[in-house]
């Protein structure tokens, strides 16, 4: 299976939680890292009508000075499920494919599951943690329907810079 596609399920099964601090109309999935590398950091973002974004959490492979390892919640989120979620998927990235000319930035959009989408993610879970040695199976077989996934670097450029030049929520303010 796809990294891609497991922070998608990852978030698919804590969409509940996620929607308790705020009602996202989507969320994204942000990671960096160098090709021929593992991820060292994951950020899950929610993100609502006209632009607002809050940071749900990052995750950390390392300590460093600047931060501890693990997940951190944030802005009033919180997700246990979440949380095991992505600690299981950091931990265990030699076990996910990355298609060989992935970028160093990845994004994944998530938008509002549907129920054929929560029920394909519980399965993926209950058969990754049921056999810690096989991954196959159904979910590796379907298009995942709800991520959109951006892995042109071109593309994720293109992305980053319009978000340096500041959030929609922060060019309204400027235009108004």
């Amino acid at each position: 299976m796809e990294l891609d596609t497991a922070f998608e399920f990852a978030v698919v099964l804590a969409w509940e939680e996620l929607m308790k601090a705020t009602a996202p109309c989507s969320a994204r999935v942000e990671c960096r890292c160098e090709p021929g590398t593992s991820l060292d950091y994951v950020g899950v973002w929610s993100v609502r009508g006209g632009g607002c974004q809050d940071l749900v959490c990052d995750y950390w492979t390392r300590t460093s000075p600047a931060h501890a390892s693990g997940v951190r919640f944030s802005n009033g989120h919180y997700s246990d499920n979440l949380a095991q979620n992505l600690d299981f998927i950091m931990k265990n990235q030699d076990r996910f494919t990355r298609r060989a000319d992935a970028c160093r930035d990845g994004l994944v959009q998530i938008y509002p599951p549907s129920g054929d989408e929560r029920i394909e993610a519980t399965a993926w879970m209950r058969e990754v943690h049921d056999t810690a040695t096989n991954f196959g199976g159904a979910a590796d077989e379907k298009m995942a329907l709800a991520r959109t996934s951006l892995t042109d670097c071109s593309l994720g450029r293109e992305l980053l810079h319009s978000c340096e030049r500041g959030s929609p929520k922060d060019q309204l303010q400027t235009q108004g």
